[in-house]
């Protein structure tokens, strides 16, 4: 090997080393916690900083400082973030969501206290911890390995850690002490972070900013680990320093040398994106918890205090408002934030790439060094940019369809780095870029009325999004994904939508913020800044309008009037409180408010007036909430309902169309679910399936509603095969269904959740949603939100949101669960009275006793098959797997 790959190899495997290091920290915090500690290069960083201030400020010796820092102070911060932050959340039942929202929150505080403490300058006179050699850090990085390994297989508490990664729940009930294995995670991936930090702060800048986002770009090793082999992420680590390091060798000349020089000083950034957007995900669960704001109204008295605010500094700032010209355009980036995350429920944590090309093409479209564009006036060159920025927003939008949760925010990451690396550090995109304002606007007092007119547009754009249909189909797709898909939402449709618009929004904003600047700066536009707009605007309310323009004012303010890294402390302190109060600050001063009031206490005359009326006589206490009256009323006969025009020439004339399986088969993870089943649910009459669990019920239930698709075999709607339709399709086709679990969304009152339903169908009939809730006995409850009720209101919200797109098939499983007998007999009652009107229904039902009072036709499954067809006594009497369905439940006289 020549002496040049030699040096060159060396260099690669110091820098494989300490990215090794950074993914066994994060892998181990992940197994012990399940949580993906996106503050690790943050840790890493203040270690770092301690480290230098024992020995260039306080001149300890470096050994003694070293082992406080690596010993003490990095392990030390692991288990306070464990007890102070994680282990509160779990106790509290925080998801996913929120756990990730406390972990970029703890990234956000330590940022900005080390700029507190530290000044938001870099620093260059970092202690050498160990001499600059390839083998420190390769060496420490397999030790580690190798000691993890050992532990987690040839000890009592690797045996317990394994119990817990494995199932951690079932860990505690065999006597596993789970609260210590994740403070031992938390101890040793801190530990892990500082001696990261202790290692590569000599060679690179130290800066509270670049550190913590460099040791995060190499998060790509653990996620190409799946969060769980040591063995393979220390290899991925090796291998790709090694292959950076080499890449430098090359020199092709021409273009093409800038573009393998970019690629090359930034290969773990081409790894990160690799593993985010294509290989699996981790994580599942759903995007962002709930906030409150939806139900708790923003008191009318904010809004004029809101606009007063803005409207302070044209009267009292006189011609000098650098400063406040920052807030409006702030507040349009941050408002992208509220459709996509807040109202759609999507975790975006690339808006600052978005808002930055807004900046960079507007510069560019107005200094005419756009390819094939002319020079363009600014205001014109600002919106062109919108509109050429809009459509990238599919770069984050795509990846949303299938992912979630924590997949979804280090896709959404990867493209804002990967977009900052490649775009805005590039001197052939921004060298020698200036941008200035629109001609007669010059002036700072003139671009901040501009910048007002703006920010009022973008106001009325979100306001308009968060009502109406679309507000309300975004709520149900960010309450409840597969309800809102069931309700005829076209869920795909709609995430791209909503990052389309959230990224011409940010756009906007980023050309408004360069033009009131004068110049594209690309550290305005930093990965690092678009986690602390997140988590500004998630802490404020995420679909919160006015929280977006207080976090606007409150980032630009506190920066401004203090020394920098103020809001990024602040904002930090709020996140990792997320779990206390997910509602955002309306709902904390809400439940510190009604902590503040005294009880009310009663005199003697006030004690003796209540004793009095006690003892009166009483009237008949009024119905219970969410107990219907069925058995004491006429039966409840629905309205005849013109059918879709969309699905009647499916069918022919005189009723909807016949759903049919054609010899289905399906088998996932080398089980087959369903063994060549036919079946058809004719129009007018209740069909239902049984069987004991695991005979294929729910998987052919799915196959039916959309949300599977078989191997082998057809589905039919009529003559019309819908067999490749998604759900939502087949909604608007006519068909509807209901969830084993209700499937609601929360956010919204049960009129809204019905109105859902009845605005996603082009088949319903005008007044559908009063007509399904008058018909369900909803009416009196129409306000309430869909949440905090008895499970029988919760099941009619959901059947008559159902209703209320007016289908002619409707499929439901297990509408009896967790009905009483007196709401059971009502849901018998409008199920055979709305078969008698000409629908179709398909019961998949462990209640036999409903199955045999209401089926006209019972098919038994066993094993993936149709064993048993035909009328429901003597199919349920003579079918030995029909009396194994719900040996609890149901029987058969």
């Amino acid at each position: 090997m020549s002496s040049l790959s030699y040096d060159l190899t060396l260099a690669g495997l110091s820098v494989g080393g300490a990215a090794a290091l950074t993914g066994i920290g994060l892998i181990v915090t992940y197994r012990a916690t399940g949580v993906l500690n996106f503050a690790h290069g943050a840790i890493a960083m203040v270690c770092a900083y301690v480290l230098r201030q024992l020995t260039a400020e306080w001149h300890w010796p470096l050994p003694l400082a070293a082992a406080l820092t690596l010993l003490v102070v990095a392990p030390g911060i692991g288990l306070l973030l464990d007890r102070a932050v994680f282990r509160p959340l779990a106790v509290l039942g925080g998801d996913p969501a929120q756990t990730l929202v406390a972990s970029l929150g703890v990234f956000v505080l330590l940022v900005g206290g080390a700029a507190l403490l530290w000044g938001p300058g870099a620093r260059d006179d970092a202690p050498t911890l160990l001499p600059a050699t390839a083998w420190v850090p390769l060496g420490a990085a397999l030790a580690l390995a190798a000691a993890v390994g050992a532990v987690t297989r040839w000890t009592r508490f690797g045996g317990a850690l394994r119990a817990v990664v494995d199932d951690r729940g079932l860990a505690v009930l065999h006597g596993v002490d789970a609260d210590r294995v994740a403070a031992a995670g938390w101890a040793f991936g801190s530990f892990t972070a500082g001696l990261t930090g202790a290692l590569l702060a000599p060679f690179v800048r130290l800066d509270p900013y670049g550190m913590p986002l460099l040791v995060m770009e190499v998060v790509a090793v653990a996620v190409a680990a799946g969060m769980r082999s040591l063995p393979v992420a220390v290899a991925v680590a090796l291998g790709l320093g090694v292959a950076q390091s080499q890449l430098t060798r090359l020199h092709p000349g021409g273009p093409a040398e800038q573009l393998v020089q970019t690629a090359g000083a930034n290969l773990f950034v081409i790894a990160l994106l690799f593993a985010a957007l294509v290989l699996p995900g981790i994580g599942s669960k759903d995007a962002l918890p709930r906030t409150a704001t939806a139900r708790v109204p923003t008191p009318p008295g904010a809004w004029i205090v809101a606009a007063v605010l803005f409207l302070i500094p044209l009267g009292f700032a006189g011609t000098d408002l650098t400063t406040a010209v920052q807030v409006p355009a702030l507040a349009v980036i941050l408002l992208s934030l509220v459709i996509v995350t807040g109202r759609g429920g999507q975790i975006s944590l690339g808006q600052a790439a978005y808002a930055g090309l807004g900046a960079l093409f507007t510069a560019l479209l107005a200094a005419g060094r756009f390819p094939g564009l002319p020079a363009l006036p600014h205001l014109p060159a600002l919106a062109v940019a919108v509109l050429l920025v809009a459509p990238l927003g599919l770069l984050t939008g795509w990846p949303a369809i299938s992912r979630r949760g924590l997949a979804l925010a280090l896709a959404t990451f990867a493209v804002g780095v990967g977009v900052s690396r490649f775009v805005f550090t590039q001197p052939y995109a921004t060298s020698g870029l200036t941008v200035d304002r629109p001609a007669g606007l010059a002036g700072d007092r003139a671009y901040y009325v501009l910048e007002l007119a703006l920010l009022a547009g973008a106001l009325l754009v979100v306001t308009a999004l968060r009502r109406g249909r679309t507000g309300r189909a975004l709520a149900a797709m960010r309450d409840h994904e597969a309800g809102a898909s069931a309700a005829g939402v076209p869920v795909r449709a709609l995430k791209l939508g909503a990052f389309v618009t959230g990224a011409a929004l940010a756009a906007l904003g980023g050309g408004m913020l360069a033009m009131g600047q004068r110049a594209f700066d690309s550290g305005a536009y930093d990965p690092v800044r678009g986690l602390l707009w997140f988590a500004a605007v998630v802490v404020l309310g995420s679909d919160s309008v006015l929280g977006a323009l207080v976090a606007a004012a409150l980032l630009v303010g506190l920066d401004a009037g203090a020394r920098g890294g103020v809001a990024a402390a602040v904002v930090g302190v709020l996140a990792v409180l997320i779990g206390r109060f997910p509602g955002g600050p309306y709902e904390a001063l809400r439940t510190a408010t009604r902590r503040l009031h005294r009880p009310v206490r009663l005199t003697a005359l006030g004690t003796a007036a209540r004793d009095a009326l006690r003892r009166a006589p009483q009237a008949p206490p009024r119905e219970a909430v969410g107990h219907p009256r069925p058995v004491h009323r006429p039966k409840a006969t629905p309205p005849r309902r013109p059918r879709p025009t969309a699905t009647s020439s499916l069918g022919g004339p005189g009723g909807p169309p016949p759903l049919t399986a054609h010899h289905l088969t399906l088998s996932y993870d080398g089980f087959t679910a369903l063994r060549d089943v036919t079946l058809t649910v004719p129009r007018g009459r209740v069909t239902a399936i049984v069987g004991p669990n695991g005979a294929g019920k729910s998987t052919l239930f799915h196959c039916l509603a959309g949300t599977l698709r078989p191997d082998t075999g057809r589905v039919t709607l009529g003559e019309r095969d819908i067999t490749r339709l998604p759900a939502h399709a087949r909604t608007r086709l006519g068909m509807a269904r209901t969830f084993q679990q209700p499937a609601l969304f929360p956010s919204l009152t049960i009129a809204e959740n019905v109105r859902v339903g009845a605005e996603q169908n082009p088949g319903a009939v005008p007044r559908a949603t009063p007509l399904a809730l008058r018909l369900l006995d909803l009416t009196h409850l129409r306000t309430r939100p869909a949440t905090g009720l008895p499970t029988g209101t919760l099941r009619r919200t959901e059947l008559a949101r159902a209703l209320a797109g007016t289908p002619h098939t409707l499929l439901l499983d297990e509408p009896a669960a967790g009905l009483d007998d007196a709401e059971t007999a009502a849901l018998a009652t409008l199920l055979r009275a709305l078969a008698a009107d000409g629908m179709a229904l398909l019961v998949v039902e462990h209640d036999l006793d409903l199955v045999a009072d209401l089926a006209d036709t019972v098919h038994v499954m066993a094993a993936g098959r149709i064993v048993a067809s035909g009328p429901p006594h003597h199919v349920l009497e003579t079918t030995p797997e029909a009396r194994e369905a719900a040996p609890e439940t149901g029987h058969v006289e």
